[in-house]
């Protein structure tokens, strides 16, 4: 039975990443959407917020699970019993960057493949950070996410706002996340 991994931060989730989870969940046996939790960046969702938003949004998926981990990939990999490491690539910039981490795997764990997915021709511009961007100012995402998912980027940013409104230090962003 093929296991893959696909990780990343998912900050939010997007219709870019649904579409490889669908496309590896019709490759492989049983896909695992791995959600990094990483100190170098900080997130709109907290940890488990964006777990959730996963969750919710590929139940329709019997083959995809969401597990969150920290630390480096190749270790989950082994963890999960995972055979494939699963990466979208958008355009030739992340194929460099992509690459690299791939041959780094591959000496620290030989046993493990990384695929990589050419984004579908509709979704090569679009990335979390855009759909931040954009909700932030007040832009339409619904064509980039879910309803779902869409709801609460504008119920996060209505937060932040009132936040900032407020003046409480308190709320606002409470961990890093890794790559889009």
């Amino acid at each position: 039975m093929a296991t893959a991994v696909y990780p990343g931060s998912f900050d939010p989730i997007t219709y870019g990443h649904l579409d490889i989870i669908r496309r590896a969940a019709e490759v492989f046996d049983k896909v695992i959407v791995g959600v990094l939790k990483n100190q170098t960046k900080t997130p709109l969702f907290n940890f488990e917020e964006r777990v959730d938003m996963i969750r919710e949004v590929v139940k329709d998926y019997p083959n995809v699970e969401v597990v969150s981990f920290h630390g480096l990939l190749i270790e989950f990999t082994k963890q999960v019993h995972a055979d494939v490491i699963v990466r979208g690539i958008r355009a030739v910039s992340d194929f460099e960057y992509e690459l690299m981490m791939a041959q780094t795997n591959k000496q620290l764990h030989p046993d493990v493949e990384t695929m990589f997915f050419a984004t579908s021709a509709k979704y090569s511009f679009l990335s979390s950070s855009t759909v931040r961007e954009l909700a932030m100012f007040d832009g339409d995402i619904t064509p980039f996410v879910p309803d779902y998912v869409r709801q609460k980027v504008y119920e996060k940013i209505d937060e932040h706002r009132q936040t900032e409104i407020s003046g409480d230090p308190a709320s606002g962003c409470q961990e890093g996340s890794g790559a889009d």
